[in-house]
C-alpha cells in the first residue's frame, strides 16, 4: 500500500498539519510507504511580495494560530523581504532527498522551523545552504543538488502528477489504489479526525 502527500515547506496550512502527519506515519503498519510530492504554490521570482499578498497571508497566520494553536514568529514579516517564490524551498526538499535518502522530510521540518518560528526566508538560497548544513548535508554538494537538472526535473514531474491527478490545495493526503488516488484529507484536518480516516482505511 501507499500513500501520497502533497505538501510545500512555505505552505502554512502544511505547517499546521506536519505533526499529525508525523503521528500518522508512526502508527502505519509495516509495508506501507509514504511517497511525498512537492505542490510548488509559487515559481521562481526575485520581485518583493505586494504588500497586499504580505498582508492577506499574514492574516492566515492568525487565523491558522488561532484555530489550530500551531505557533508562528509573525515578527518575519518586519525582518525579511517576502518573496512569492516557493520553488527554491521545494528543490531544497527534493535536493535534499536525492543526497541521501529519507533527508527530504527533516529539510522540509527545518525550512518550516525557519520559516515560521525563527523569521528566517526560505526563498533565499543562502538559508536554503544555512538549513542542509543544520540537517548534516554537505553545504557544497547541496548547492550543487540545486541547481543541478535531476532536482529541476524532479519538481517538474512532481508538479505534472499533482496536474494530472487534480490535486491543487495543500496540504494533501490520499491512498493510492488501481482506480487512482483515494482523498483521505484535502486541505488540513485535525489529527483526531486523520487517525479515524486512516484507521477506517486499515493503515493501522
Amino acid at each position: 500500500m501507499t500513500l501520497i502527500y502533497v505538501m510545500d515547506p512555505m505552505c502554512s496550512w502544511c505547517y499546521a498539519f506536519q505533526p499529525h502527519l508525523r503521528d500518522m506515519i508512526s502508527r502505519l503498519r509495516p509495508g506501507i510507504r509514504v511517497f511525498c510530492y512537492m505542490g510548488g504554490l509559487a515559481p521562481d521570482s526575485d520581485q518583493p511580495m505586494p504588500e497586499e499578498m504580505q498582508q492577506a497571508i499574514a492574516q492566515t497566520w492568525h487565523e491558522i494560530e488561532k484555530r489550530t494553536g500551531t505557533p508562528f514568529n509573525h515578527e518575519f514579516w518586519q525582518q525579511c523581504q517576502p518573496r512569492r517564490s516557493t520553488y527554491p524551498a521545494c528543490r531544497a526538499v527534493i535536493s535534499a532527498d536525492l543526497i541521501s535518502t529519507g533527508s527530504g522530510m527533516l529539510m522540509a521540518e527545518a525550512i518550516q522551523k525557519a520559516y515560521y518560528q525563527e523569521a528566517r526566508n526560505p526563498s533565499d538560497l543562502s538559508v536554503l545552504t544555512e538549513l542542509a548544513e543544520e540537517i548534516g548535508l554537505s553545504r557544497k554538494r547541496f548547492s550543487s543538488q540545486m541547481c543541478s537538472e535531476k532536482t529541476a526535473q524532479a519538481l517538474f514531474e512532481d508538479l505534472t502528477f499533482c496536474q494530472q491527478n487534480g490535486i491543487q490545495g495543500f496540504p494533501f493526503l490520499g491512498l493510492e489504489t488501481p482506480n487512482g488516488v483515494k482523498v483521505i484529507s484535502a486541505g488540513y484536518c485535525n489529527r483526531d479526525q486523520l487517525l479515524q480516516r486512516c484507521a477506517a482505511l486499515d493503515l493501522f
